[in-house]
C-alpha cells in the first residue's frame, strides 16, 4: 500500500471520528433535555426532610435532585412501615396464617405502600442512570473528536515532507 493511500485511509478515519464525536455529542445533549425535561414536567421539589441538606426545596430535574428524591420516597415510605416490601410479605403471610385478618389487611396496605415507593425509586433511579449514559455518550464524542482532529494532524505533519520534496522538482 502506497504511503499516499495510507494517509487517505488516515485523513478518512479522522474526519469520519469528527463526525461521529459531533454526533454523539448533539445526541447526548439531546437526550439529557428530555430527561431533564420530563422530570421537570413531574413538578416535584425535594422535601425539608431531605437527607442530602444541599437538595432540599429544590426541582427534580436533574441527576442529584432525582437522587435525592428517592431517598427521600424511600426514608418516608420505611418510617410509614414495619418493614421493606419483602419483610411485610411475610408479616402479612403470618398475620393471615394466625386468623388475623385485620392485621393482615394493615400489613397488606403498608406492603401497597412500600411497593409504589419502589416503583417510584426505581423511576428516579432510571433517570439517574440515563443521564449518566447521556454523559458517557457526550464525553466519547469528545474524545472522538479530539481523535479525529489528532489524525488529521497526523496526516499534514506525515504528507508535510512530501509537499517539500514535489515542490523542489
Amino acid at each position: 500500500m502506497s504511503s499516499s493511500k495510507s494517509l487517505g485511509i488516515v485523513k478518512f478515519t479522522g474526519i469520519l471520528s469528527l463526525v461521529a464525536g459531533i454526533v454523539l455529542i448533539i445526541a447526548g445533549g439531546v437526550v439529557w433535555g428530555m430527561i431533564t425535561s420530563q422530570l421537570s414536567a413531574e413538578k416535584m421539589t425535594i422535601g425539608d426532610d431531605a437527607p442530602m441538606a444541599f437538595t432540599r426545596g429544590q426541582a427534580v430535574n436533574g441527576p442529584i435532585t432525582a437522587y435525592s428524591q428517592a431517598e427521600v420516597i424511600n426514608m418516608h415510605a420505611l418510617a410509614g412501615s414495619e418493614g421493606t416490601y419483602a419483610e411485610l410479605g411475610a408479616m402479612v403471610r403470618e398475620a393471615t396464617a394466625a386468623g388475623d385478618e385485620d392485621r393482615a389487611a394493615e400489613l397488606q396496605a403498608q406492603r401497597n405502600t412500600m411497593m409504589n415507593a419502589s416503583f417510584l425509586r426505581a423511576s428516579l433511579f432510571t433517570s439517574v442512570v440515563a443521564y449518566g449514559v447521556s454523559a458517557l455518550v457526550m464525553g466519547l464524542g469528545l474524545m472522538f473528536i479530539l481523535i479525529g482532529l489528532s489524525l488529521n494532524k497526523v496526516v499534514k505533519v506525515e504528507a508535510a515532507p512530501a509537499l517539500v520534496e514535489a515542490r523542489k522538482e
